[in-house]
């Protein structure tokens, strides 16, 4: 019992989303005896759901984020978990299956009204007792009642991405992991050179604008325009990383924050998006573009100069041709972007 209200105190003390997972899995695989535990998100990626990883535990371990091998990959099909795949099909609360081995997987999808989009996966190297499912239903529920609170506080009503002002605490803190980063790469005395692989990883910040969408709405009328602000925010979500942040800023104008990855996964990952949109069959309007600008986050720049300048990226994108994702350093190293450093504007050439 004091554990179980250790971990209920645990879960309820956090006000981000990813502390919150980390304390679910924590909860059931200790209260569970389990070998591991997972969070998973649900992605629909046009009309066909796949499955993410997003947090692990295992046992003995401590538990993290987990992210996916391949972050080109909107993840698994959820044909390769035909146990889970019945459970969504049919609405169901659990799903519980036994593999060659003996070990039995739980799956519980967060349902939010009829709509799951993340799942918890549980193993275990023996059957579950009905004790045990009692309590992992009830922490479950906990954790599904405390993510609705974070969602309202943090989310945007429309299309349910997090909202603006949720934004600067998601960015310093991504600040503050650039600035460790950079300290690491920061060479001791007697140090000649450190991993590659290190020193190229970045945090990045991308701000996204649809393409002529006051024409969408002058056009069509805002219901819509709303059901495309709608749908694109579904192709952000497929389209980055699990452990990356996606907001709506207002208006038809969306940011993201991408978690470690080199410059050229942060291209691959902005363009698949930009290419899922453009792909897009959107009911009664057809097609619809969006632009992109990106940076990569430096510790040493304030967060006003790093928007800033995905800001500058974003209107040379808007101003030759749209449908572009512009990278500010390509643009200012290649000579089409000059930064004004007295007042951080930019002019065009």
């Amino acid at each position: 019992m004091d554990s179980l209200l250790k971990h209920m105190v645990d879960m309820t003390g956090h006000r981000d989303h990813t502390m919150l997972d980390i304390s679910v899995i924590s909860a059931v695989q200790e209260l569970a005896g389990a070998s591991r535990a997972r969070v998973l998100t649900l992605a629909n990626v046009r009309g066909h759901l796949y499955v993410r990883p997003r947090a692990l535990v295992v046992a003995g371990q401590a538990a993290r984020m987990e992210e996916a091998s391949d972050p080109a990959s909107p993840g698994e099909p959820i044909a390769h978990f035909p146990a889970l795949e019945r459970c969504i099909a049919h609405h169901e609360a659990s799903a519980d299956e036994v593999d060659e081995d003996g070990k039995h997987t739980l799956w519980l999808p967060i349902w939010l009204g009829a709509k799951a989009d993340t799942c918890l996966q549980i193993v275990n190297p023996t059957p579950y007792t009905p004790d045990t499912i009692h309590v992992i239903r009830g922490i479950v529920s906990v954790y599904k009642n405390f993510q609705n609170l974070l969602d309202y506080s943090e989310r945007d009503s429309l299309t349910g991405l997090l909202n603006r002002k949720t934004f600067d605490d998601q960015l310093n803190k991504m600040l503050l992991a650039s600035s460790a980063e950079q300290d690491a790469l920061t060479l001791l005395p007697g140090e000649t050179e450190r991993r590659q692989r290190t020193e190229e990883e970045k945090q990045w910040l991308a701000v996204v604008d649809v393409d002529h969408f006051k024409h969408v709405n002058d056009r069509f009328g805002h219901l819509y325009g709303d059901e495309v602000l709608i749908l694109i925010a579904n192709l952000l979500t497929s389209s980055f990383r699990a452990q990356d942040r996606v907001f709506r800023f207002g208006g038809e104008e969306f940011v993201v924050l991408l978690r470690s990855t080199t410059l050229d996964n942060a291209k691959m990952i902005i363009d698949r998006f930009r290419m899922n949109v453009e792909q897009h069959d959107f009911p009664q309007v057809g097609k619809v573009t969006v632009s992109v600008g990106f940076v990569a986050i430096s510790a040493y720049e304030a967060p006003v100069v790093i928007l800033g300048r995905a800001d500058q990226a974003l209107y040379f994108a808007k101003s030759h041709g749209r449908n572009m994702a512009c990278h500010y350093d390509e643009l200012v190293s290649g000579g089409l972007l000059q930064t004004v450093e007295s007042n951080d504007t930019a002019e065009f050439f």
